[in-house]
């Protein structure tokens, strides 16, 4: 089994930034998993790397039991204290775990979902498990965002330069030993995974409140990000000093943040 630590530690303390910036899935996804896997309300959702708990939320009142799985424990802790006080909140457990091990037993699961970070888990033995963890005809999606919103203001250019800048630098730099796998393949393992006998891609959309604060805090809940502040690199080094003045340059102006998300489906 790959060691995937480093990992699972990019995103040590990065809890607090994590939940109040990132997108929620659309809550139409509940819906259509629904459909899929033929069932009004699951009795079980598993929702793997589950992190501050953004996308296991969704199922709060729609589910029986819902379990979030997370390796990362400042991300647990803070995903149950936001939990704990929501109307249905009492079903939603949140174990320490692993996407290929999360120690739930066979054909427990209606619905695995793995949102913003199946590509941080090694491909098939996450499909292993899922597979093991699904009843028969249960279904799989692996939702992500593009992190980018768009919301049509310079600062929108320069986050996007921004993000492209750190990835770079942080490969050449060579600051940690991480291992990813590209979203654009995520479809085309799942079906040569021999785990699902269906497998789709879908897109969805979904618009929430956006404003200069909040995009910053998007920009510092990247793992990459925060790994080369760390590590002593500067910020103009990768050009979040001009997304930082183009926000300034905002003021405190709300407006919306428009997400766009694929999502990779696959009935077993």
């Amino acid at each position: 089994m790959m060691d995937l630590e480093a990992n699972a530690a990019r995103f040590d303390g990065l809890a607090t930034v994590y939940e109040s910036s990132r997108p929620r899935p659309p809550a139409v996804l509940v819906d259509l998993l629904c459909r899929y896997a033929g069932v009004e309300r699951p009795e079980m959702v598993v929702d793997l790397g589950s992190g501050t708990g953004l996308a296991t939320r969704l199922w709060v009142g729609r589910a029986r039991t819902i379990i979030g799985i997370e390796p990362a424990d400042d991300m647990r802790r803070l995903a149950m204290a936001a939990t704990a006080d929501l109307p249905g909140g009492a079903d939603v457990l949140y174990r320490r775990g692993y996407g290929d091990e999360t120690g739930l037993r066979p054909g427990c699961a209606d619905i695995v979902t793995c949102c913003q970070c199946l590509h941080w888990m090694d491909p098939q033995p996450t499909f292993d498990e899922v597979a093991r963890i699904l009843r028969e005809e249960g279904v799989f999606a692996a939702v992500d965002a593009d992190m980018t919103p768009s919301f049509g203001t310079p600062a929108e250019e320069a986050f996007s330069a921004m993000r492209r800048r750190a990835r770079a630098l942080e490969e050449k730099l060579r600051l940690t030993a991480v291992k990813r796998w590209d979203k654009d393949g995520h479809l085309g393992r799942m079906a040569a995974s021999g785990r699902f006998r269906f497998t789709r891609q879908v897109t969805m959309h979904q618009v929430e409140p956006g404003s200069g604060q909040r995009l910053l805090a998007l920009a510092l809940s990247f793992g990459g990000v925060a790994t080369l502040l760390k590590n002593g690199v500067s910020e103009a080094a990768f050009g979040l000093d001009v997304v930082r003045r183009e926000i300034a340059a905002m003021g405190e102006e709300e407006f919306p943040f428009h997400w766009s998300y694929t999502v990779r489906l696959g009935v077993k």
